[in-house]
């Protein structure tokens, strides 16, 4: 909890920091809003049935800064954002058998990205065309109840997207998170599990990965 404190105390430090930029700055900064679609993905394909965990509709919101290089378009962004990711998780009921639950995972997420911008004299005051890569860390707040399976507080995964600002202020883009870590464990509930079930032995790995569109107004 400390070194999550630490990491959204420093991330939030750089965003207010650009807070100060002056007009016409290399530094911007904005609100950022949007919807992402979740889906996990297993190392062995004969889960995928028995996890039907995925697929489901969340949101994120929260703050975002960018910095771009001048004439050449290269530059980077940071984001700080509330993010909520909805799926099913399975879990053993009283007389033993295998159901699913929906569960809803909030998490602090800071994206850090590679940008870069195509800015084409003759309509670059009406629509630039962009496209993003780089690290993304998702913290999971609270709810460490996921089932007989627990989830990781860190979340890492890699971004790769697209999408276009338009009149110099209003940025829409479009992006899938590949997961990175092998993001659950397993809790003390493995006793006696279904045989349809993975036990701690099969060494069984699930990533997070998701697609996210989003809206962002940069002052």
């Amino acid at each position: 909890m400390k070194k999550l404190k630490i990491t959204l105390v420093m991330a939030l430090v750089a965003i207010c920091g650009c807070f100060q930029a002056n007009a016409g700055s290399p530094f911007r900064f904005g609100i950022k809003a949007g919807l992402n679609v979740d889906k996990v993905s297993f190392n062995k394909d004969k889960w995928e049935d028995t996890f039907n965990e995925g697929n489901r509709c969340g949101f994120t919101a929260g703050l975002t800064t960018e910095f771009t290089v001048p004439v050449i378009g290269i530059g980077m962004d940071l984001s700080v954002m509330y993010t909520r990711m909805n799926s099913e998780v399975p879990y053993i009921s009283e007389n033993g058998l295998v159901e699913t639950d929906k569960a809803s995972k909030n998490f602090i997420e800071i994206p850090l990205n590679l940008k870069y911008k195509l800015a084409l004299p003759a309509i670059s005051r009406i629509v630039i065309p962009y496209v993003y890569t780089g690290p993304n860390l998702a913290l999971k707040l609270g709810g460490k109840k996921d089932g007989y399976l627990s989830t990781k507080t860190a979340q890492w995964g890699w971004n790769l997207g697209l999408g276009v600002e338009l009149i110099k202020h209003l940025q829409i883009g479009a992006g899938y998170t590949f997961g990175i870590n092998n993001i659950v464990k397993f809790t003390d509930k493995t006793i006696g599990l279904p045989s349809v079930l993975p036990k701690p032995e099969d060494n069984v790995k699930v990533k997070n990965n998701y697609w996210t569109v989003s809206a962002a107004w940069m002052f």
